[in-house]
């Protein structure tokens, strides 16, 4: 057995969950959020607790099993608490502003770039007094966290950390290896 796939889930009572036609639907204080279950699994509930099965011990179903409790767990706790992923803006200039639903970032380009929050997912942005000027931080909220994760890297991507300045857009937990410029590399 999966070690991670034979854990029971708990499920809150503030939580309705529906088992339909290999469907799983997961309904909160949040929101819904829906997954279709891989052939081969069942998920049986039983008092507040839902347990993942599996048909056999197949290679693939092996790999199924533990993915489908942990999505449904994380489906629960989105639904209950939501996530949040955290991302700091560091360079002269780069700047973060909320217009409406939607992110505009100055990231040092000749243009600002708009990012277009997707359903169920919403932007702040806070000022945060850094080491030498005043960052951006901005928080993507959601219920679906593989959705906040694609936003957050969609963000990131448009100027990633460079390793000389440390200028850029990066997660808050992210560490930049930062590299001596040329001056480290001249010898005497």
């Amino acid at each position: 057995m999966s070690r991670i796939g034979r854990l029971p889930i708990g499920v809150p009572s503030s939580v309705t969950i529906t088992l339909e036609d290999r469907h799983i639907t997961v309904t909160g204080p949040k929101g819904t959020l829906t997954e279709r279950l891989g052939e081969g699994i069942t998920v049986e509930r039983q008092d507040n607790q839902l347990f993942v099965r599996r048909a056999s011990d197949e290679p693939a179903l092996r790999a199924l099993h533990g993915l489908t409790r942990a999505l449904i767990a994380n489906m629960i706790t989105g639904v209950t608490a939501g996530f949040t992923r955290s991302l700091q803006m560091t360079g002269t200039g780069y700047r973060a502003q909320l217009m409406g639903k939607n992110l505009v970032i100055q990231a040092g380009f000749s243009h600002a770039v708009e990012v277009a929050a997707p359903e169920n997912i919403t932007f702040s942005v806070e000022q945060v007094q850094g080491q030498r000027s005043a960052e951006s931080r901005i928080n993507v909220y959601g219920i679906d966290k593989a959705l906040v994760g694609d936003v957050a890297s969609r963000v990131r991507s448009i100027r990633k950390p460079e390793p000389y300045l440390g200028k850029g857009i990066r997660y808050i937990d992210e560490v930049i290896r930062r590299k001596a410029g040329k001056a480290g590399g001249k010898k005497k």
